[in-house]
């Protein structure tokens, strides 16, 4: 992934210190780096490092002007001035990306290494418990439809038996009364009625309840309802069946239900907005900023296969071309190769030109960062697969209750009838 392309980028001017003036630019944001980029030089006059950050502060300026100041190591201190929309959310994403940075500082290390074979084997292990699992909640999605056919037909078999409950009651009523029902009847039935499918309600739901608010993932953002003049950092929820965005006190802000997202816009790997449309108002939009979005992505991607959609931004942040496993920076390949896999068996007293002469074994670390990162990604939706799966597997025990109780009721209505008939001829 290109680490040049800028995640976020807001208008505002630059202090040049050595000329004691402003002037105005852009001020970016990528993975790594904060750059801004001169106007009318179009040249660049400041970039460093996330990781060379030491403070990030909202100052004023001559005591008017207010102004975002970054503090980077050999305390040197950049001013940034008339920030749009304001200087308060260039704040906030910038020490965002700038805390994620702290607490992973290994990620930038991130580079052409060796391809261990014991991190490919795992991941082809765990790409194969994927498929297994895929089949089996597709086993599962056929058996449910089966259940819920069921379901269908014993619903209308309780439908046919109600009709013939009240042929009967017509053909059991007096012959002075002239009304097919009698009153007291009516109300004592309804309220049993109503009272079973109360019940059955409850239960139903505090069986589903559970399993479908289990997290999937939570990673830390920065979110806004609408427009970006409004960041605040936040953080978003995955659950099996809703995506949630809370603020920095876990306080829920608002809450998506699974069927209720129509589309989820991805505008790089670090931003996506998600929205809910309506007709006759107006429809609620949330955008979401975060250095770890690629986790939330992969479950994202699973969950809401149909609506999610890639804008064309998006192709910008596409991985490059990826050097060879272990390609040469030094004078001489036998140079890079002692760089790149630094633990081997041979002596260090052998000359580099007899290497290639040599049956060389080289040691390699078990897994590499880029491979840990894709087992990550993968467990998390192995994760989401079996939560999907144990909550149908409870749907269908709640199914197959229904239809125990539903059948016992029905064969209990059938001899009911049975007898009444029989008293009547």
């Amino acid at each position: 992934m290109s680490r040049d392309v800028p995640i976020h980028s807001w208008p505002g001017s630059y202090y040049i210190n050595s000329e004691k003036r402003w002037e105005n630019g852009t001020l970016s944001v990528t993975r790594t780096m904060v750059r801004f980029i001169s106007n009318q030089s179009k040249e660049s006059l400041a970039s460093f490092r996330l990781s060379r950050i030491m403070e990030l502060k909202m100052e004023s300026s001559s005591f008017i002007f207010s102004t975002l100041t970054v503090l980077e190591e050999g305390n040197v201190k950049h001013w940034f001035g008339s920030l749009k929309p304001n200087r308060v959310v260039v704040y906030n994403v910038l020490e965002h990306f700038w805390r994620e940075r702290l607490l992973s500082p290994s990620s930038e290390s991130r580079g052409a290494e060796c391809k261990p074979s014991k991190g490919r084997e795992l991941i082809s292990l765990v790409a194969g418990a994927q498929r297994r699992l895929e089949d089996t909640g597709s086993v599962l999605s056929h058996q449910g439809e089966q259940f819920d056919n069921m379901m269908q037909g014993l619903e209308k078999i309780d439908s046919d038996l109600g009709v013939a409950d009240k042929l009967l009651l017509e053909l059991e009523s007096p012959s002075w009364w002239p009304f097919g029902k009698l009153p007291w009847k009516t109300q004592q039935e309804a309220k049993a009625q109503d009272a079973a499918r109360a019940g059955a309600a409850a239960a139903s739901a505090a069986g589903k309840g559970s399993s479908r608010n289990k997290v999937i993932t939570s990673i830390p953002a920065v979110v806004t309802k609408g427009g970006d003049s409004d960041l605040k950092p936040g953080c978003l929820l995955v659950l099996v069946s809703s995506v949630e965005v809370r603020d920095t006190n876990c306080q829920l802000l608002h809450r998506f239900e699974r069927n209720d997202i129509d589309e989820i816009r991805v505008h790089s790997p670090y931003e996506i907005t998600v929205r809910q449309r309506f007709i006759g108002k107006p429809d609620i939009c949330y955008r979401f900023l975060s250095a770890k979005m690629p986790e939330a992505l992969s479950v994202l991607e699973m969950q809401y296969k149909k609506k999610v959609e890639f804008m064309n931004e998006y192709s910008a942040f596409k991985a490059t071309p990826v050097s060879s496993p272990c390609d040469t920076e030094g004078p001489n390949w036998n140079e890079g190769l002692l760089q790149r896999c630094q633990d081997t068996e041979l002596p260090l007293e052998v000359p580099a030109g007899e290497l290639s002469q040599l049956q060389v074994h080289v040691l390699q670390p078990s897994v590499s960062q880029a491979e840990a990162q894709e087992l990550k990604q993968m467990l998390m939706q192995l994760k989401n697969l079996a939560l999907e799966a144990e909550t149908e597997l409870e749907r269908q025990d709640d199914v197959l209750d229904e239809l125990t109780s539903s059948t016992d009721r029905a064969t209990m209505h059938i001899e009911k009838h049975t007898c009444r008939m029989k008293r009547l001829l």
